[in-house]
């Protein structure tokens, strides 16, 4: 049988899921598909490619839908939809943090997009955006109104700069 990306990625979810993800291997993958591991090449050129994929299709999944709004309520659901995606999996959010310690920007850039149209300069955007990213990355595993509370906090910092 002939998979398809989508296919790949999506079986790989569930391996993630199921086993977590040290145990996410090509190999592994490949016998789930029943496939021989050099098809999955055909899809993604390594490991790296295909964890990508994954970190990706899980924050696609968490995205809430945009509207038009104030930046601080923008930047608050951003934070709460990234949270939301990366504890719906297994290691989800140890995948998002490896796959995106390189490419934060990928992740940062709507943050980054709302402050700015709440009047943040470029600096205030980048660390505001930074900032908010680490929480959310580093505090996933909180209870909710803890995290709620921490949110908050940066937020309300963020609104009295931006004050």
């Amino acid at each position: 049988m002939r998979y398809r990306r989508g296919d790949v990625v999506e079986r790989a979810i569930a391996v993630l899921d199921e086993h977590g993800l040290e145990a996410l291997s090509m190999r592994r993958l490949a016998g789930d598909l029943g496939v021989q591991p050099g098809a999955l090449y055909h899809h993604f050129t390594n490991k790296d490619a295909l964890l990508a994929a994954i970190a990706e299709e899980i924050l696609r999944r968490g995205r809430r839908p945009a509207e038009i709004m104030a930046w601080d309520a923008e930047a608050h659901l951003l934070c709460l939809g990234l949270r939301d995606a990366m504890r719906r999996h297994r290691d989800g959010a140890l995948l998002i943090a490896g796959v995106h310690r390189a490419d934060a920007e990928a992740l940062e850039r709507p943050l980054r997009a709302a402050l700015e149209r709440g009047g943040a300069d470029d600096d205030l955007a980048r660390v505001g955006a930074r900032t908010l990213l680490r929480f959310v990355l580093s505090h996933e595993g909180d209870d909710d109104a803890d995290f709620a509370l921490g949110l908050g906090l940066l937020l309300d910092g963020l609104r009295a700069r931006l004050a």
